[in-house]
């Protein structure tokens, strides 16, 4: 019996049964098969070979290709040029991977959930580094430490996002911002705590507790009305305040000391000893609360 014929025109003609269609934009999976000085071959099952340029072949900027593209391997590529005259496309794998981070980085930026920046470098605006192979930032007055920002270079932060904007590539971080919120969640409402005095305005005094700032309004003071609040506070000041309100929402804390006062107006008299006595006149004012309930 004959064996059959099987001419070069024959196996094209079969090939050409076979609907390939390479789109750009589209995800392919390919084996590495050859490396050339500028880039390298993969046989995503076309006609042709799919080619990857050497910026093309890793998120990092790299020298060695077969670093990144090891020979045989099979991975997952993006189709970023569509076929050429001899029916080539071009391929990354670069893109793919930055594509896959900015996905993940906008899940965990919905779910509120903190990552690590290692810091690379600095500016006069703050540090930078890269979150999932992603430059990010994050600016000077939402870093802990901020006095020497050259120490952080080399140091992992751990920090939760300001910004994600994919279409502009921009991610900016917060270290402050996460410390406060993690400070947020050991504050109870009713509770004495000790802190300093970093900002008067006219409606009220800022105090920061262990990195979290909130707000003593002027009609929290004192049960009596209250002309100038300079009188009493000066910046630098350490001060008891209760805790009266938590706003997680709005990301606010609302302090008060008018709670300490045996009677309207001490605390404008005699402050440190109101301050001084503080642990035992909320005592005493939470039983006269549970003996008088509103």
């Amino acid at each position: 019996m004959p064996s059959p014929s099987f001419s070069m025109d024959d196996f094209v003609q079969a090939l050409d049964q076979y609907d390939y269609q390479f789109a750009k934009g589209q995800i392919v999976k390919g084996r590495i098969f050859q490396h050339t000085s500028d880039g390298a071959f993969v046989d995503i099952g076309g006609k042709s070979p799919g080619f990857v340029p050497l910026r093309e072949a890793s998120a990092q900027y790299i020298t060695n290709i077969a670093e990144a593209l090891p020979l045989q391997e099979e991975m997952q590529f993006l189709i970023i040029a569509e076929q050429n005259a001899e029916g080539q496309v071009t391929l990354s794998r670069r893109q793919l991977l930055l594509r896959q981070a900015w996905d993940h980085i906008e899940e965990i930026a919905e779910s509120d959930t903190s990552v690590q920046m290692r810091v690379s470098g600095v500016n006069r605006g703050g540090v930078t580094g890269e979150v999932e192979g992603l430059k990010a930032f994050i600016p000077r007055s939402h870093l802990i430490e901020k006095d020497d920002l050259d120490a952080l270079v080399g140091q992992l932060l751990t920090a939760n996002f300001l910004q994600v904007d994919r279409e502009n590539n921009k991610l900016v971080l917060s270290q402050r911002q996460l410390a406060k919120a993690a400070a947020m969640q050991h504050l109870i409402v009713g509770a004495l705590v000790e802190g300093t005095v970093v900002k008067i305005q006219p409606y009220g005094v800022f105090v920061d507790c262990q990195g979290v700032t909130g707000l003593l309004h002027i009609k929290q003071v004192s049960q009596s009305h209250v002309d100038a609040l300079t009188t009493l506070f000066k910046i630098g000041q350490k001060i008891k305040v209760v805790v009266a309100d938590i706003d997680e929402y709005k990301n606010r804390i609302s302090f008060s000391t008018k709670i300490l006062e045996a009677y309207p107006g001490e605390i404008l008299e005699k402050m440190d000893e109101v301050i001084e006595n503080a642990e035992e006149r909320l005592e005493e004012a939470k039983v006269r609360q549970a003996q008088n309930p509103q």
